[in-house]
């Protein structure tokens, strides 16, 4: 499977245990520290600035934040086969990888487009969550995503499976052909000591 595509779904699906894992570790936020977390606060701030003037029903939000958090999740995910060709250490790569998407993030462009405040301006439970819920993000999207690109069986597979797989198509073509030639010479030597 192309490398990009296994990103994205892997992406996709590691936004679940990344939700589960945000939602418990919200429960254990003191009671102050408990206003919506960063998916639901972008997305309120994204939909503020675009319509002003829509306000949008609780169920909305939460309708359009689990999409907007799974659409994020997999486009992000698509995007780590541009930093690296092969990883040998996919979990330890991936926690690293969703790290440095928080801080691109929560650093980068979300306070530049005035939609959150950086993360130094919020408590440090919530930096710590945030944090330790892009850990589990970044090594389940690594993880999934090579385990697509490089299952065994993909002929059209990236990587080092496909590689691999390449290297034994070729090789047993060769292997044919060489038979069909010796089988020939057999042919013609049978053929010329025939009386």
């Amino acid at each position: 499977m192309n490398r990009y595509l296994a990103g994205a779904i892997g992406g996709l699906l590691a936004t679940v245990p990344m939700t589960l894992a945000m939602e418990a570790l919200y429960r254990r936020l003191p009671r102050e520290e408990r206003y919506p977390l960063p998916p639901r606060e972008i997305t309120q701030g994204i939909v503020h600035k675009v319509q002003p003037d829509a306000p949008l029903d609780d169920e909305r939000h939460a309708e359009l934040s689990l999409l907007s958090h799974f659409g994020y999740g997999a486009f992000a995910g698509a995007l780590y086969p541009i930093t690296r060709h092969e990883i040998a250490h996919p979990l330890v790569y991936g926690s690293a990888y969703g790290v440095a998407v928080w801080a691109a993030s929560y650093f980068g462009w979300i306070p530049a487009l005035n939609i959150l405040a950086p993360p130094h301006r919020h408590p440090a439970n919530r930096r710590r969550l945030m944090i330790a819920v892009h850990l589990v993000w970044g090594a389940s999207t690594v993880w999934i995503g090579e385990r697509l690109a490089n299952r065994p069986g993909d002929i059209h597979g990236s990587g080092r499976a496909g590689t691999r797989l390449e290297a034994f198509h070729e090789s047993t073509e060769r292997a044919h052909a060489a038979d069909r030639q010796g089988a020939r010479r057999n042919e013609e030597t049978a053929t010329r000591n025939d009386p």
